[in-house]
């Protein structure tokens, strides 16, 4: 028989399927159908800094920074309420979300700043989740912020953190790091015990009739996965930490790819809004096909298989295969 089985932040999964942070989660029904169509966990959605820390002067100066020519900018920051869940109620969801399925529930916290992390980690945790995410989504525009300093504070929120509560911490990352292996031993040195890649940052888009910068949100495509792959291939073979995928996946080959190239678990959400949460069985099964049609027995077996340790040209993942692609158009 197939094992799907696959192990992540200390968790033992029945398999590498994870449903990733979004607002399917706040529904307790969801979170059931989630389990029964055979997801092995479930990232909560998350809970943002500007619930918990909102009158801290180190957030309202990140808040600020920029606004004092364009007032408006701060009324992209909806009223706490709107946000649909206080930070009361996230700690009531976890501890509901806990007695409503059996599957592993995964905490996660959206911010820019230590603030209130510390102490709602510490919450966090208490309310029963089994690990927990930091999504650290910080878009610097100031010119006098230096890259290493935001290099440095990502850091310094991990250990933080990880100084404080005894479950796994996970860090959602963006891509965009000047040196992105050096950033992950960075965060792998400071305590993540894993990384997910990549998070996504959502572009406003230009509304030419009202002459408005209107908020936009998309849904991933599978086009996005070779990002992720990359990465995880280069990482997994040098960083100690786990490393989760995100974004992208949509098919059951993407799951497998993302195995193949070192992951411990794959997560989506687009997929599932897209063909309804019933969709994880079809992954499941796609997976399960491939894999004795191919003899693999267990997720185990082909983790890695083709990350930049095991494949017969590692260039490929480097400038080699830069050269490569350019030279191989044809008009």
């Amino acid at each position: 028989m197939t094992d799907l089985s696959s192990g992540y932040l200390g968790l033992q999964l029945r398999s590498p399927l994870v449903v990733s942070a979004s607002p399917l989660a706040k529904d307790l029904a969801n979170l059931r159908k989630m389990e029964d169509s055979g997801a092995a966990a479930v990232v909560l959605h998350s809970l943002f800094e500007e619930q918990i820390t909102a009158e801290e002067q180190s957030l309202d100066r990140l808040l600020s920074q920029g606004t004092e020519s364009y007032a408006e900018a701060l009324s992209y920051f909806p009223e706490l309420q709107s946000y649909g869940m206080g930070p009361d109620a996230y700690l009531k969801h976890i501890r509901k979300a806990k007695q409503a399925v059996s599957i592993p529930i995964i905490g996660s916290l959206n911010g820019v700043s230590t603030g209130g992390w510390i102490r709602y980690a510490r919450e966090i945790e208490e309310a029963g989740a089994d690990a927990l995410e930091l999504n650290i989504y910080f878009l610097p525009t100031s010119l006098e912020i230096e890259g290493r300093e935001i290099e440095a504070n990502y850091c310094d929120l991990v250990e933080a953190v990880k100084s404080k509560v005894s479950i796994p911490v996970a860090v959602k990352l963006a891509p965009y790091f000047t040196s992105m292996a050096n950033m992950a031993f960075r965060l792998d040195r400071a305590g993540a015990d894993a990384l997910v890649l990549f998070n996504r940052f959502y572009q406003p888009d230009f509304d030419l009739e009202a002459l408005e910068v209107a908020p936009h949100l998309t849904l991933s495509t599978s086009e996005e996965l070779r990002l992720r792959l990359h990465w995880v291939a280069l990482l997994s073979r040098t960083v100690k930490c786990e490393l989760a995928i995100t974004g992208g996946v949509h098919t059951p080959e993407g799951v497998l790819k993302g195995i193949m190239a070192g992951a411990q678990v794959v997560m989506l959400t687009s997929a599932l809004l897209k063909n309804g949460i019933g969709y994880l069985r079809d992954l499941e099964a796609g997976v399960i096909e491939w894999m004795e049609l191919h003899e693999y027995e267990s997720i185990r077996q082909m983790r890695g298989s083709m990350n930049a340790a095991a494949v017969a040209e590692p260039a490929a993942f480097e400038r080699a295969n830069y050269i490569k692609v350019l030279g191989s158009y044809r008009a």
